[in-house]
């Protein structure tokens, strides 16, 4: 019996040693976020090899696949479905076959993707079809049914590796009622971030308890449209206000960043946005020790990798050969001729043929009186020659249509001017810049050097009219007459054509601007496009054959014996010795 007791004993402390042991778990958590349609290696639109890509992202995972093994989660942050030729020609042209968005995905073996406002942009024929064939949750959690008053997508998952459990919530940013058209995400409401994700972290821990809480956030840093309800760029805000969070994935911004925030219990929270068009992937590292079944410690560490230049994964290039084929067949096709290289650079220093040809379509189309557009690009060149496909998504990078929308003179002159004070500086001197720059948004890809966003910086035909740079905000735009010479009138109602995205509120050139109310929008609308307006555009220029874009000159930034030379200077500034 003393030699059974012994072993009892023995037994026993052995087993308490065991139950005390110390386990260390390592997990690797991978991010992509706006891709904008950037799978292959190859820019459909430039028609020339690129960086970046998910076929490099590809490579880069399967390298730490290697490592981390079934410890790695691989996650996507929305904004997929729309930027280069490759998603239109799945979204629209052969809407039939398996979206390349869902196949580079399922290849990828993504474990969870969120959607963008461009991804809703698509509509819900395009989007619900997308979303049907991805193999993994599409996350949304304030995202939800006016009808059930739940969710439209799964809330969030719980994943687990050696035990360790890890949430990962879904969100959007809400302020799509801003920029799109009720009937491309009709039946759904967008909740605010902060209270929403109070709520579901709540839930979460309430529910599943998990180790790690990660957010996966199609919301920029901190700015965009704000409003008394919700802020469009909220991740900041909710980083300091909602505790539970140790990871948040952020996008939409196309911002590259890394920050540590502490929440309101002084947690630290990293915060990894990788910028846009898989250039780079968010690559975290959390540490966790476990004693006696509970975390006893948890490290986590992120980085932002570049993976621009990482070999091309040559398998996923293959996988996807057949849509690679289709669409450098479809952006091949010749349209017409340009008798001159036309630039949007060009469209931010005064009147330009690529903005006015843009102008001109939209006047011819619709018969409107005046007409609104900015430049969707930095950058964009078609040159002189042939012209293809492929050069309509530089004229046009968006499926937007065309509004016709009733306008009252002064309203037109209140919309410009919010245009014109985000887009160029009061100069006190001729030595001033003319554009307002800053030098934080250099490598911001939607900003590139301009402190507002240049996607915003609409200028107007049909109307004469000068930009007085002396001036303070909100007196800069003199509108002198119409163009075919009859005056301009303050008090009359005019008909103005501009694209839905600033027709629904986009940029809130005419809320903020011209002071029409959000909701007196939709009554304002006279008249809207069947198509985008890249059909509209090819279709002119099929017509034509050959086309000498010309430049309208009604409109130029004042006092000239100030602004000439610091044109020049801020396009050095801008382009260097690439203008």
């Amino acid at each position: 019996m003393k030699k059974i007791a012994t072993t009892a004993l023995v037994l026993l402390s052995l087993t308490t040693t065991i139950m005390a042991e110390t386990k260390n778990v390592r997990i690797k958590v991978l991010a992509t976020s706006d891709i904008h349609g950037c799978f292959f290696p190859y820019n459909f639109i430039e028609r020339k090899e690129m960086k970046g890509s998910l076929a490099r992202a590809s490579h880069y995972v399967k390298e730490q696949r290697k490592e981390f093994g079934q410890n790695l989660i691989l996650l996507d942050n929305g904004d997929i479905l729309q930027g280069q030729p490759t998603c239109y020609y799945c979204n629209y042209v052969n809407p039939k076959m398996p979206n390349a968005a869902a196949t580079a995905i399922n290849y990828m073996k993504y474990d969870a993707q969120a959607m963008g406002n461009h991804d809703i942009e698509t509509g819900h024929a395009v989007y619900d079809k997308w979303i049907s064939e991805v193999k993994c949750p599409m996350l949304g959690a304030n995202v939800v049914d006016k009808v059930t008053g739940k969710p439209y997508l799964k809330p969030y998952i719980v994943l687990e590796r050696e035990n360790v459990k890890i949430a990962v919530l879904g969100l959007l940013t809400p302020a799509i009622p801003n920029w799109l058209h009720e009937s491309l995400w009709s039946g759904l409401h967008f909740e605010e971030m902060v209270e929403c994700s109070k709520r579901w972290v709540k839930h979460i821990k309430d529910v599943d308890n998990p180790d790690v809480i990660v957010g996966l956030f199609h919301s920029g840093w901190n700015g965009g449209i704000s409003t008394l309800h919700y802020n469009e760029d909220a991740t900041e805000s909710v980083a300091k206000n909602v505790d539970g969070f140790d990871i948040i994935f952020l996008g939409h911004d196309h911002n590259k960043r890394k920050a540590i925030i502490k929440s309101t219990t002084g947690k630290d929270v990293l915060c990894l946005d990788p910028s846009c068009n898989a250039m780079y992937i968010a690559d975290a590292t959390i540490d966790i020790t476990f004693e006696d079944g509970k975390v006893k410690d948890k490290q986590i560490e992120g980085l932002i990798a570049d993976i621009s230049d990482t070999p091309i994964d040559q398998d996923f290039v293959h996988s996807m050969k057949a849509v690679e084929d289709s669409v450098r067949q479809y952006t091949g096709r010749k349209i017409g001729t340009f008798t001159k290289t036309i630039s949007t650079s060009d469209c931010f220093f005064g009147s330009s043929p690529f903005n006015d040809f843009i102008h001109e379509i939209q006047l011819n189309v619709t018969g409107a009186e005046i007409s609104f557009n900015a430049p969707l690009t930095f950058e964009s060149k078609i040159n002189e020659g042939d012209v293809f496909m492929s050069d309509m998504f530089k004229l046009y990078r968006y499926e937007n249509q065309m509004y016709v929308m009733k306008m009252r003179g002064k309203e037109v002159r209140k919309h410009l001017e919010m245009s014109y004070d985000q887009w160029v500086n009061t100069m006190t001197s001729p030595d001033d810049h003319i554009m307002l720059l800053s030098e934080k948004t250099q490598y911001d890809r939607q900003k590139c050097g301009f402190k507002n966003l240049t996607f915003n910086f609409d200028s107007a035909a049909g109307i004469d009219y000068v930009v007085d740079v002396t001036k303070p905000n909100g007196q800069k735009v003199k509108i002198l007459q119409m163009s075919n010479g009859e005056p301009f009138v303050e008090d009359k109602w005019y008909r103005v054509v501009m694209n839905s995205y600033r027709g629904n509120g986009g940029g809130e050139l005419l809320t903020k601007g011209a002071g029409i109310s959000a909701k007196e929008l939709e009554s304002r609308i006279m008249w809207k496009s069947d198509k985008d307006q890249r059909y509209y555009i090819i279709k002119e220029i099929e017509k034509k054959g050959t086309v000498t874009p010309i430049t309208y000159n009604n409109w130029k930034f004042i006092p000239e014996e100030w602004t000439k030379d610091a044109i020049e200077r801020d396009k050095e500034a801008l382009f260097g010795n690439k203008k």
